[in-house]
């Protein structure tokens, strides 16, 4: 029996966090529904229909969550290096009997089921990773265990580029978030970073020489003011020197290193092309949808421009174009607004364990369901490329749906045992 004043197993679960994500379930199956509504096949659990399927994939994803909440926490710390090597073993077998589905090798037949292992990629590296850097005991973070660290991420992101599904690969570079928090990347390189992104932009929007030019004049400003420190002006000199060379490289790497639908994409978004037709046509036809939905939405089923597939994978990458057109700008905010109260709950629940892996595994979650949430969205209303990403617990598939279940559901057992994992 529970002492007195001991919560029960049912009582320490986090039964907000499952309600925000059973509302997104539900808020994702009933928006799929409208977006490939088909009159002739109504039934929401018509299994003939992705709504149908999406239905199964809830419920099982629901099994497969509780089922988690009764298993040992401590299975998952202990078995996270095991879990790391069978997706990576998943991840090359991809390349080699997966599908190719628009020109992305992602998917592993299973009868009518396609799984994509680079879902449970972003899994498997979560624990990996909180399992490695919990178990360093140097209180200083040092370069050593930053680049072991660095490996267990980069190693699923080189097997998932080779797919090539580049969304997919970036959504792990989200986990710099875990690296900030546990004072491995500090403030100074976090600004490097956006000083980086700043640069790479400037430099496809005006001349490399010019942005050099540019560069000079601040530094000399630095130089000046700050004329009396020499270690400033070493840093200053550095500093510009590294911008110089980088902008000089943008134009390589940009022309080399991405490919044209992914350098139209970019130059779409920065004005450089309009081609409302041709490569622009997906985002083009996503704003129409979501500004055709005004304040309250069209109602549900009655959207035009997503039914009639005018944007396409209107249920998957672009289903919030849906939720735009059907329920308005009112509805948009109100599913933005369950992510947010979702990504605070996650991060609250992340200070307040006890142990260093479950903290770090918590940190992991909120980075990934951050990125995809910011970055799908970001798409659909033109202000990020369209790199062609879920919405997590939204858009249609049952690995993106289970992979992000489970990501959610292990940290809740986690935070229900965080007592007994301490001790």
């Amino acid at each position: 029996m529970n002492k007195i004043g001991e919560k029960s197993f049912f009582g320490r679960i986090d039964w907000l966090t499952i309600l925000l994500w059973f509302m997104l379930c539900i808020i994702g199956w009933f928006n799929i529904h409208a977006a490939v509504y088909d009159p002739e096949q109504p039934g929401l659990f018509n299994l003939a229909t992705n709504y149908g399927k999406q239905s199964i994939y809830i419920f099982t994803g629901l099994l497969i969550g509780f089922s988690i909440l009764i298993i040992d926490a401590k299975f998952f710390i202990s078995a996270s290096p095991i879990i790391y090597i069978v997706v990576i073993l998943l991840l090359v077998a991809v390349l080699i009997v997966g599908r190719n589905v628009g020109g992305n090798q992602a998917w592993i037949p299973l009868g009518s089921f396609r799984l994509q292992p680079s879902e449970f990629g972003k899994l498997a590296t979560c624990l990996l990773l909180a399992s490695y850097l919990s178990t360093q005991t140097n209180k200083h973070p040092n370069l050593r265990t930053l680049g072991i660290a660095s490996l267990i991420v980069f190693f699923p992101v080189m097997l998932v580029m080779l797919q090539p599904d580049t969304g997919s690969a970036l959504a792990f570079f989200s986990l710099v978030f875990v690296f900030y928090r546990e004072g491995y990347v500090g403030n100074t390189l976090l600004i490097l970073g956006g000083l980086a992104i700043l640069l790479f932009v400037m430099a496809l929007l005006i001349n490399q020489w010019v942005i050099i030019g540019i560069l000079l004049l601040l530094a000399a400003i630095f130089a000046f003011v700050l004329r009396k420190k020499r270690k400033h002006l070493i840093n200053i000199g550095a500093l510009f020197l590294a911008s110089s060379v980088f902008v000089l490289c943008v134009d390589f790497a940009y022309e080399q290193v991405l490919q044209p639908h992914q350098r139209n994409r970019i130059d779409i978004i920065l004005g450089k092309m309009n081609d409302p037709r041709g490569q622009g046509y997906n985002l083009n036809q996503s704003k129409i949808a979501i500004g055709s939905g005004q304040l309250f939405g069209k109602g549900y089923l009655q959207g035009t421009q997503t039914k009639y597939n005018f944007v396409p994978e209107q249920s998957t990458d672009f289903i919030f174009c849906t939720v735009g057109e059907e329920w308005g700008f009112v509805g948009c905010v109100f599913l933005i607004l369950i992510y947010i109260t979702l990504l605070i709950r996650i991060v609250n629940l992340a200070e307040r364990q006890r142990t260093a892996f479950a903290r770090i595994y918590a940190y992991g979650v909120a980075s990934i369901l951050f990125f995809h949430f910011f970055i799908n969205i970001g798409m659909t209303i033109g202000i990020v490329p369209v790199i062609g990403i879920p919405l997590p617990f939204i858009s249609y598939g049952g690995s993106s749906l289970w992979s992000f279940t489970i990501l959610l559901f292990i940290l809740l057992r986690f935070d229900s045992a965080r007592k007994g994992l301490n001790g």
